[in-house]
C-alpha cells in the first residue's frame, strides 16, 4: 500500500495537491487523503510540495489534538468505531511529527522549509497535550537534534535558540530534556569505554558521534538566557499560557465544561516560585552535563565561562567543588581557567581548599606569561594574595618566585611582576626585609659568640652554625621546591628586582624605582592596579614609548671626549698607553705576579 502511494504521488501537480488538502479539511469522507499527503512530507520531496502538504495536515490535526488518545498503541475500547478512528488518526499524527523532525534535522532540506517545520512542531508542542505543553514532542525534537549528524554551527540550532528560548516554559522543559540527554550520553559513553577495552577496532565512530552530541548539547545549553529576576515584579513570557507555571485559582471550584471556563480559573505562579523551579532544573541540567566526558575544547570553554553563566544561577554552587578541584589539580592552562570559578566559590560561598596556595604557587611558570588568559589569572593572583592573614613565609615565597621569573619573562611580564611585588610588599610589611637583606653580616664573632653560649640546646646551636657558615652571596631560595614553606624565601633577598634597574627596556627600569620607597608607610603609598599591566605586550610598550614626550634627546653617548677606547675598570690589571713618537698603541700588562712579559709588548719592542 505504501509503495503504491509513493509511486502515485509523483503524478500529482501542485494544484491537485491543494485540492487533496481542501477535501481532507472539508469532510471525513476524504480521510484517505491523509496517508497520501503524508507521503509528501519527506526530505526527497520538492519544497513546494512538502510545504503545501504540511499546511493542509497542520490545519487538519490542530483541531483534533484535544480529542486524540495519548498514544496510538492504546488497546482500550477497541470495539468503539470512534475510538478506533481516533487511534488511527493518532498514529498518523505520530508519523507526521516524525517526518517533520526528519526534515528539520536534515542539512539538505530547504532552509525556509525547515523554519516552517520548526514553527509547526512548536505549535504542536503548544497545544498538543489537551491545550497544555506537550513535553514529549519537544523532547523528541531535542533528542533528534542532539543525536543527529547536524554540525554545531547549523542554522537550525541558532533558529531554535533565538526564536524560542526566550519563553520561560520552553527553557524549563529544555533543562529537563537536557538532563535526560546528558544521562543517556553518559551511559553510552560508559558502554563505549567497556567495548573499547574488549575490542578497539570500532571505537572511532561512536567516540566522534558522542563528542558531536556533547558539542551540540553545550551549544544549546549555553544559549539559554539566564533568569532575569526572582522578585514578584518580574514578568516572564510563556509559550503556553496553561503550562507548568500555572495552577487553579480556586481548587474547590468546579472545572468548567468549556475552554473559557478553564482559562478563567488559571492563575500564573508568582515570580519567586517560578525562579525557584527554574533554578532547580537549571542546576540538574548543568550538573548532569558536567559529569560527561567532555572534549578538550568544550572542557576549556566551560571552565572559562562557568563563573559567569552557571555559578550565579545555581541553587547550590558548592555542587561544583568536585568538578573544579579536579580541574584545578590538572595543572597548566586548565588550572588557570578553573581558577576564576574556584576563587568565586572560596570567596563568596565558603569553600575550603587547603592546598589552594600550593597549587597556585605551582602555576607560576614562565609559560604563564604567554597564556591566552594570563590577564585574568594575574588579576586573580593579586586578589588571592590580598588577605592580611597570609603567613609571612607564603607572601615571601610568592614575592621571591615572581622576582626570579622577572629574569626570564618579556618586558611586559617584568612590569606586571614589579606591580605584583609592589602590592605584596605594601600589604605584608613583615617581608620588607627582603628588599635590603644583606648576605654575610654574620661574622666569625657571631659564630664564636654562639659557641661560647650555654649548651641549652645542642640541636639549636648546630643549626645556627649551619646557617651562619653559609658563604656570602649564596641565595638560599630554592626555586625548584613546590611547597612554599620549604623554599627558604625569608632567608633570601630580592636581588633579581635590583637587576631590573639596568633593564634594557626603559619602562621597566623606570617602574622598578617605585620599590625604593618605604612601602611600609601605607598612608603615603597606594597599591598598583594590576589590571593596567596585565594586558601588556611588546606592542603596548612600544606604543607607549613613541607617545612619550622627550624633553631632552641625548646628542652624544659621552659627556666628555674619551681619552681611551676601554676604561681601565673593565680590564683589571691592564693599561692602555699611547706612544707619542710613533703613535702606536701598546697593550701593557702590569701584572708581574709570575714574572712574565706580555708577548705583544716584546714584539713591539723588537720592532
Amino acid at each position: 500500500m505504501a509503495s503504491s502511494i509513493v509511486s502515485k504521488k509523483d503524478k500529482y501537480s501542485l494544484s491537485e495537491l491543494q485540492t487533496l488538502g481542501h477535501q481532507l479539511l472539508s469532510s471525513r469522507a476524504h480521510v484517505n487523503n491523509l496517508p497520501l499527503l503524508l507521503s509528501f512530507i519527506t526530505t526527497s520531496t520538492r519544497p513546494q510540495y512538502a510545504l503545501e502538504s504540511l499546511l493542509s495536515l497542520q490545519s487538519f490535526f490542530i483541531p483534533l489534538l484535544p480529542q486524540l488518545p495519548s498514544s496510538s498503541l492504546t488497546s482500550e475500547s477497541q470495539g468503539d468505531p470512534h475510538f478506533i478512528y481516533r487511534t488511527w488518526v493518532r498514529s498518523k499524527f505520530d508519523d507526521f511529527v516524525q517526518s517533520l523532525i526528519d526534515i528539520a534535522i536534515s542539512s539538505q532540506s530547504d532552509e525556509t522549509l525547515r523554519e516552517v517545520v520548526l514553527d509547526t512542531l512548536m505549535e504542536f508542542v503548544k497545544v498538543g497535550n489537551g491545550g497544555k505543553f506537550h513535553s514529549a514532542i519537544y523532547h523528541r525534537l531535542l533528542h533528534s537534534i542532539v543525536h543527529s549528524s547536524l554540525e554545531v554551527d547549523d542554522i537550525f540550532l541558532d533558529l531554535l535558540a533565538s526564536k524560542y528560548f526566550k519563553y520561560i516554559d520552553i527553557r524549563y522543559f529544555t533543562y529537563i530534556s537536557f538532563e535526560k540527554l546528558s544521562r543517556s550520553i553518559g551511559a553510552n559513553d560508559i558502554s563505549d569505554d567497556r567495548r573499547e577495552s574488549s575490542d578497539t577496532s570500532d571505537v572511532n565512530q561512536p567516540e566522534s558521534s558522542l563528542h558531536l552530541s556533547v558539542h551540540k548539547l553545550y551549544h544549546l545549553l549555553s544559549r539559554i538566557p539566564p533568569l532575569e529576576g526572582s522578585d514578584d515584579n518580574s514578568e516572564y513570557d510563556m509559550w503556553n499560557a496553561a503550562g507548568i507555571f500555572t495552577g487553579k485559582e480556586n481548587d474547590k471550584g468546579h472545572t468548567g465544561k468549556h475552554r473559557k471556563d478553564e482559562l478563567a480559573n488559571i492563575k500564573v505562579l508568582s515570580s519567586a516560585n517560578i525562579a525557584k523551579k527554574m533554578k532547580l532544573k537549571f542546576t540538574k541540567a548543568w550538573i548532569s552535563f558536567l559529569r560527561l566526558s567532555l572534549p578538550v575544547d568544550v572542557y576549556k570553554e566551560v571552565l572559562v565561562n562557568l563563573h559567569q553563566i552557571v555559578i550565579p544561577y545555581l541553587s547550590n554552587p558548592l555542587m561544583l567543588c568536585d568538578f573544579l578541584t579536579r580541574s584545578y589539580d590538572i595543572g597548566g592552562v586548565v588550572s588557570v581557567m578553573a581558577l576564576s570559578s574556584l576563587f568565586v566559590l572560596m570567596t563568596q560561598h565558603g569553600l575550603e581548599y587547603p592546598n589552594f596556595y600550593e597549587k597556585l604557587y605551582a602555576l607560576l611558570e614562565p609559560s604563564i606569561f604567554m597564556a591566552k588568559h594570563r590577564a585574568k589569572f594575574f588579576q586573580l593572583l593579586d586578589s588571592c594574595l590580598k588577605s592580611p592573614l597570609l603567613p609571612a613565609y607564603l607572601a615571601a615565597a610568592f614575592c621571591k618566585k615572581l622576582s626570579r621569573l622577572s629574569l626570564t619573562v618579556p618586558p611586559s611580564g617584568a612590569l606586571l611582576i614589579v606591580a605584583l611585588i609592589h602590592n605584596l610588599l605594601r600589604r605584608h610589611p613583615s617581608i620588607n626585609c627582603l628588599v635590603h637583606q644583606e648576605d654575610g653580616n654574620e661574622t666569625t664573632e657571631d659564630i664564636t659568640g654562639a659557641e661560647r653560649g650555654t649548651d641549652d640546646s645542642t640541636e639549636d646551636s648546630s643549626a645556627s652554625k649551619e646557617i651562619l657558615s653559609v658563604k656570602p652571596s649564596i641565595d638560599l631560595f630554592d626555586d625548584k621546591q613546590t611547597d612554599p614553606m620549604k623554599t627558604n624565601a625569608m632567608r633570601s633577598s630580592l636581588w633579581e628586582v635590583d637587576t631590573l634597574r639596568h633593564h634594557y627596556c626603559p619602562p621597566v627600569s623606570r617602574f622598578v624605582l617605585s620599590l625604593e620607597n618605604d612601602l611600609t608607610v601605607r598612608a603615603k603609598t597606594a597599591e598598583v592596579a594590576v589590571k593596567d599591566f596585565s594586558y601588556g605586550s611588546y606592542a603596548t610598550i612600544f606604543g607607549d614609548e613613541i607617545r612619550r614626550r622627550v624633553k631632552q634627546a641625548p646628542l652624544a653617548f659621552y659627556t666628555a671626549t674619551p681619552t681611551m677606547l676601554f676604561p681601565e675598570s673593565d680590564f683589571l690589571g691592564w693599561t692602555f698607553k699611547l706612544k707619542d713618537e710613533d703613535s702606536t698603541t701598546v697593550l701593557d700588562n702590569t701584572s708581574k705576579e709570575n714574572g712574565h712579559i706580555s708577548a705583544k709588548r716584546r714584539r713591539a719592542e723588537s720592532s
